[in-house]
Parts: structure tokens; C-alpha cells; sequence
């Protein structure tokens, strides 16, 4: 896992040229079974993939944290939404709360996540590789595949699948 995760940034820049072209054919016009592949492909691959041996995500960016997010984590910690925004949170440059260090601080040395029950929405749908239009969030997945071996295999196997857009 270690070597391909170092490996990853550079296929996914290879790959960039050929993503940005196929993106932009799909976003044009997606074919109507678009929501159905992708679940299919989501599924197939996370059957095979285990988050846990990876954590790459975690390690390496960090979610935005919505306001509900915040009540849930906080409550979920014992702890006031103010005194886990500051002790946690900051925010950026766009004005939405991000954590204020990486690894992710909740992150703990087996890959598991203390805050589990109560993790943030992006976190939750973390590569968002089954979300519906699919084809509307591609800059995101362009980011993904650079950080998430599974959703690099997901976006190679739908360029498979998809012939016409390539």
C-alpha cells in the first residue's frame, strides 16, 4: 500500500490530461445510467478495498466541517461547539471551517477514526465516487484521485466502461 500510495500523485498527474477530457464529454452529456454505474463501480471496488490499511485522506487533507457537523462532533466529545471549533478548527481563506493541522488529529495510529459515530458529512461520503450527477463533481474527483487509490481505480474503470467519452 505504501508504494502506491507514493506513486499515486504521479499516475494521477499523468492521467490529468486524459480525466479533464473524458470529465468534460461526461459533463456535457452523461449517459442516463450514469447514478447506476457509478454505485455499481463504488461498490465493486470498496468490496475490494479496505479504508483502513490506507487512510490516505485523512493523512493528507482534511474535510470542511459544517455547522451541524460541529454540534455532533462536539456533542459526541462532550465538549461545546465553541471549545472544538477553537481547540480544532480554523478558517480558511473561503470561510468555511478545516482543521487547523494533518494528519487528521482524530486519526489514531491503527488508521481508525476516534469520532467514527459522528464524523463529518465529507467525510462520510469520502471518495464521493456513488453521489447522484456524478458528472457534476468532477473537479472534486480530479482531487480524489490524486489522494484515494480507490476512487483512481473507480475513475480508470468507468473510462473503461464508458469507451465513447474517451
Amino acid at each position: 500500500m505504501k508504494e502506491e500510495l507514493e506513486k499515486l500523485p504521479q499516475k494521477a498527474a499523468q492521467k490529468a490530461p486524459e480525466n479533464r477530457r473524458f470529465f468534460k464529454k461526461l459533463r456535457r452529456k452523461p449517459p442516463a445510467n450514469l447514478d447506476a454505474l457509478m454505485q455499481e463501480l463504488h461498490t465493486e471496488e470498496f468490496r475490494r478495498t479496505d479504508c483502513l490499511q490506507c487512510a490516505n485522506c485523512c493523512k493528507t487533507t482534511g474535510p470542511l466541517f459544517t455547522d451541524s457537523d460541529i454540534r455532533r462532533i462536539s456533542r459526541h466529545l462532550k465538549m461545546k461547539p465553541s471549545e472544538f471549533t477553537s481547540s480544532h478548527l480554523q478558517l480558511d481563506e473561503e470561510g468555511d471551517y478545516v482543521l487547523q493541522e494533518l494528519p487528521c488529529p482524530f486519526l489514531g495510529t491503527d488508521n481508525h477514526c476516534s469520532i467514527y459515530p459522528a464524523r463529518p458529512r465529507a467525510c462520510r461520503e469520502y471518495p464521493h465516487t456513488d453521489r447522484r450527477k456524478f458528472h457534476q463533481i468532477h473537479p472534486l474527483t480530479m482531487k480524489n484521485v490524486a489522494i484515494c487509490p480507490a476512487a483512481f481505480r473507480i475513475v480508470e474503470e468507468l473510462k473503461r466502461r464508458l469507451p465513447d467519452y474517451n
